[in-house]
């Protein structure tokens, strides 16, 4: 009998030792463990909404994000499947950009890579392995090879410059193959 109440005693002191009053002990996170190159939060199916003066300009969908510190202000570090939509200022769809991955930083400028596809209303198709988005001129810019195809003609080039309607672009150190309509 008296190993019994000295084992019932050893557990109440265990229960006991474990608990305390929540509102004494509030803290905050801890984050000192949190260094360079490890992300301060991340999402799953992330869904983020691009603005301008308060008005949808864009729209991207990631399997996977992640929010990395960098110098004052953070990154978002996308991957598995990149799917971003750009919209005009009626919120009809222009472009669409799909990538491996992307990486959206504080200004907006959004830089997509590997196996990018870039579609603008179903007439042009870019493909290259990487582009960069800049949100001050709604630019869209690669320095890599670059495949363009419309519907009569295909162009290859090492890099170009675009609107982010595809309507005017140069391509860079071009070829390409045409069909003349006689």
């Amino acid at each position: 009998m008296k190993r019994v109440i000295v084992l019932f005693l050893h557990v109440i002191l265990i229960v006991a030792s474990g608990c305390g009053d929540p509102v004494q002990e509030r803290r905050s996170p801890e984050t000192g463990f949190i260094g360079p190159g490890h992300p301060i939060q991340e999402s799953w199916n992330v869904r983020i909404s691009l603005t301008e003066s308060g008005v949808k300009r864009g729209a991207i969908e990631a399997g996977h994000g992640a929010e990395y510190r960098v110098n004052s202000g953070s990154e978002h570090h996308l991957d598995r499947g990149i799917r971003l939509t750009l919209f005009d200022i009626n919120g009809y769809t222009t472009t669409t950009i799909t990538a491996n991955k992307a990486v959206i930083h504080d200004n907006q400028d959004i830089e997509a890579e590997g196996n990018v596809i870039i579609t603008s209303r179903g007439t042009t198709v870019i493909k290259t392995e990487y582009v960069k988005r800049t949100s001050n001129d709604h630019m869209i810019r690669s320095d890599r090879f670059v495949t363009i195809t419309k519907k009569d003609e295909t162009i290859r080039g090492e890099g170009f410059e675009s609107d982010q309607t595809l309507k005017k672009y140069r391509i860079f150190r071009g070829s390409g193959e045409g069909f003349i309509k006689q």
